[in-house]
């Protein structure tokens, strides 16, 4: 099948995706998009809202449509890393005695919902450090591939912060994307008390199959970039680095530090695929533009000055876009 043809296919894959998610989910089609542009990029997404906003529900929701194993883990304060990974128990057999056999944890899945990441401590949450980015867990010296394609979908409640350990740097940067979800409209609001408080609704169909879902993620790494669209999304992030090359002095003022490489290979693909999802054979420095802060807004620490000052990541971000776009 030829690349049009996929393309052609992705996007009716799209749209029935999200038909489906509708029956269950009110609104919300920005995260939704930003998901679906996530797992054709191979990347991992944390989830942030206050509790009440469907966080896991739209997630579970979206597993659902897919031909795809699921597992939901929820992060407390005594999980242990063996808990999500697996662990080794003796079984006693007649031919060969006893003998050590690995049960594998729930982490072995297609996609994981790591509901509240933040509850568990830092061990723990260390412990999806390799599978998030090596795609495999090791135990006792031997190591398992997880089958892919495999995401990791965290949750985490921004306004609690008591018996929580918050993510490590190190940890933050593995994840594609930082989405936020805000309050419903009121229409939203209206519609979701509507349809939860009243018979209940149809489960969602699978649409998408496993083999479709490795086969758009071919193609976005096929879709070629521009050299001049690539240099921006390298100038973008190299301008969030207080004390290398020229930056506009508001970074100088507000961040502490920037954002690493790995923001710029992110903005890079999530432009591909917003391109190919918009019907076009390569990304423009729009689509750079429009990925800066769900790729960005956890990539970047602020410093007291901005603190002070009540200035947040997304407001350095969008000035940064907008210092760019004049020069």
């Amino acid at each position: 099948m030829d690349n049009l043809k996929l393309i052609d296919k992705l996007n009716a894959a799209r749209e029935q995706l999200f038909q489906e998610i509708g029956h269950v989910i009110v609104g919300q089609r920005e995260i939704l998009e930003h998901l679906f542009l996530a797992m054709l990029c191979r990347g991992h997404v944390l989830l942030e809202g206050v509790p009440g906003l469907a966080k896991t529900l739209i997630i579970k929701t979206l597993a659902e449509v897919l031909d795809l194993s699921f597992s939901r883990i929820q992060f407390t304060p005594d999980l242990m890393p063996s808990d999500i990974t697996g662990t080794e128990i003796i079984q006693e057999t007649k031919t060969d005695g006893r003998m050590f056999k690995f049960f594998k944890g729930p982490i072995f899945a297609h996609i994981i919902l790591a509901d509240e990441i933040n509850r568990t401590p830092p061990k723990t949450q260390a412990a999806l450090l390799e599978a998030m980015q090596e795609h495999k867990v090791t135990a006792a010296g031997t190591s398992y591939p997880l089958e892919e394609p495999f995401f990791v979908m965290a949750t985490q409640n921004p306004i609690e912060q008591e018996g929580t350990y918050p993510l490590p740097e190190a940890q933050l940067d593995r994840f594609m994307f930082n989405l936020r979800i805000e309050y419903p409209s009121k229409d939203e609001e209206i519609s979701i008390v509507e349809s939860t408080t009243s018979v209940a609704g149809t489960s969602p169909a699978k649409v998408v199959s496993r083999d479709d879902i490795l086969t758009f993620q071919e193609l976005i790494l096929q879709v070629p970039v521009a050299e001049n669209v690539v240099r921006h999304a390298v100038r973008l992030v190299r301008d969030t680095r207080p004390g290398q090359d020229v930056q506009p002095r508001f970074i100088h003022e507000w961040v502490e530090w920037g954002a690493g490489p790995r923001a710029s290979q992110y903005l890079i693909l999530g432009a591909k695929a917003l391109a190919v999802l918009d019907g076009r054979s390569t990304p423009d420095i729009s689509d750079v533009n429009t990925l800066i802060k769900p790729v960005m807004r956890h990539r970047i620490i602020t410093n007291f000055n901005a603190e002070a000052e009540g200035v947040s990541t997304d407001q350095i971000l969008d000035r940064l876009v907008e210092t760019r776009s004049r020069s």
